[in-house]
C-alpha cells in the first residue's frame, strides 16, 4: 500500500491529511501559522507538528510516504522557494513538491489537473496549471504590485466611502451606520478623528458590510464590489492567455471568503464575463471542497497514480477539516 501526505499551510492554520492510495483518509493534523513570509521558524514549527499529526493518527512513519504535496501561503517566488526547500528538507521530506496555496485549492474544486483558481479573501491571487502542466501565478503581492481587494483592501475602500460621503465629495452611502456600529462611534467625524489621531487601522470585518448594503441597492457598495469583480477577471484572463488556454475546456475555481460566503453575484458576475470572453469553454464554479483534499490529490498525482471518479466522488464531499472521516489502516 502506498501512502500520500497532503498539507495546506496558510497564515492563521496548517492542515494535514494522509491517505492512501485508494483515498481512504489515515490521518489528520492541524497546526498554526505555515506561511513563512509570517515567521520561518513558526511555520516549519506548525508544518512539522501537522504533518507528524497526521501520521501517529495513521500509525506511519515520514519515510512510509511515498509523496507529499504542499500548499503554502508566500509559495510565490524563487526567493521564496529558496527558503522553503530547505525547511521543508530539514523536517525529513525527501519526496515532495511545493506550490502556492492557490493550486491546491484550484485542484480540489474541479475533477481536472488543470485549471484556473481565483482566491479573494483577505488578499486576491489568481494562478492557473496548463493541461500540459505549465503553471503560472498573477498576483498575490498587494496594491502596490499590482492587486485590488481582497478583505484587507476593501475594508479601506467602506470606510473611505463613509468619509468621502461625509464630507461631501461622495453621495450619503448605506455603508456609514453599519460602519459607525462595528467600530463603536455615534458620528462619522468622531470616528475620523479618533482614527487620524491614534494611527487606528480599519478591521478587516470591515469588507463585509458591503454586502449588506449591496443588497438594499446602494451605489458606493455595488460600485466596489463591482470593481472587484472586474479587477479579478482581469487576472483571470491573463491567466488563461498567458498559458494559452483559450481554447481549452477547464474550470476557474473561486475560493477564498469574499466569493464563497455573500456574493450574489456582485464579484461572480463580472467574473465570468472575463472569462467568457477569454475563454468561452471554461466554467466558472466555487469551491465546496476542503482545500488540503486538493494537495492529497496533487500527490498522487505527482506519483503518477490518476484521481479517479471513486477517489473523486470518495473526497470531494469533505467540506469541513475537522468532520473528514478516519479510515482505519489494513496491515
Amino acid at each position: 500500500m502506498a501512502y500520500y501526505l497532503g498539507i495546506d499551510g496558510g497564515g492563521s492554520k496548517t492542515y494535514a491529511l494522509l491517505c492512501d492510495e485508494h483515498g481512504n483518509v489515515l490521518g489528520k493534523g492541524r497546526s498554526g501559522n505555515g506561511n513563512h513570509q509570517m515567521g520561518a521558524r513558526q511555520a516549519a514549527a506548525s508544518i512539522h507538528e501537522a504533518a507528524f499529526a497526521a501520521l501517529a493518527e495513521a500509525g506511519l512513519q515520514l519515510g512510509e510516504v511515498k509523496h507529499a504535496y504542499l500548499g503554502l501561503a508566500g509559495a510565490d517566488r524563487k526567493t521564496d522557494y529558496d527558503i522553503l526547500h530547505p525547511m521543508i528538507r530539514s523536517i525529513g521530506f525527501t519526496s515532495y513538491t511545493i506550490s502556492g496555496d492557490p493550486m491546491i485549492g484550484l485542484r480540489a474544486g474541479t475533477k481536472r489537473s488543470y485549471g484556473v483558481a481565483l482566491i479573494c479573501g483577505t488578499g486576491t491571487n489568481a494562478a492557473g496549471r496548463s493541461r500540459e502542466g505549465r503553471h503560472y501565478q498573477c498576483g498575490g503581492f498587494d496594491y502596490m504590485y499590482g492587486d485590488f481587494g481582497g478583505g484587507g483592501a476593501l475594508n479601506i475602500e467602506v470606510f473611505r466611502t463613509v468619509l468621502r460621503a461625509w464630507d461631501g465629495r461622495e453621495a450619503p452611502t448605506l455603508l456609514t451606520e453599519p460602519l459607525l456600529q462595528l467600530l463603536g462611534y455615534t458620528h462619522v467625524g468622531e470616528m475620523f478623528d479618533d482614527f487620524l489621531d491614534h494611527g487606528k487601522s480599519v478591521p478587516l470585518d470591515a469588507a463585509r458590510l458591503l454586502f449588506p448594503a449591496a443588497a438594499e441597492g446602494d451605489a458606493a457598495a455595488l460600485a466596489i464590489l463591482h470593481r472587484q469583480g472586474v479587477e479579478l477577471g482581469k487576472a483571470a484572463a491573463a491567466v488563461i492567455h498567458r498559458l494559452g488556454m483559450e481554447n481549452d475546456t477547464f474550470d476557474v475555481v473561486l475560493a477564498g471568503s469574499l466569493l464563497t460566503r455573500g456574493d450574489r453575484g456582485w464579484i461572480t458576475g463580472p467574473i465570468e464575463h472575463a472569462v467568457h470572453s477569454a475563454a468561452p469553454n471554461a466554467s466558472v464554479v466555487t469551491l465546496t471542497t476542503e482545500p488540503v483534499v486538493g494537495a492529497v490529490w496533487s500527490a498522487l498525482e505527482e506519483d503518477g497514480i490518476p484521481v479517479n471518479n471513486d477517489i473523486y466522488e470518495k473526497m470531494r464531499v469533505f467540506q469541513e477539516f475537522e468532520a473528514i472521516p478516519i479510515t482505519t489502516r489494513q496491515e
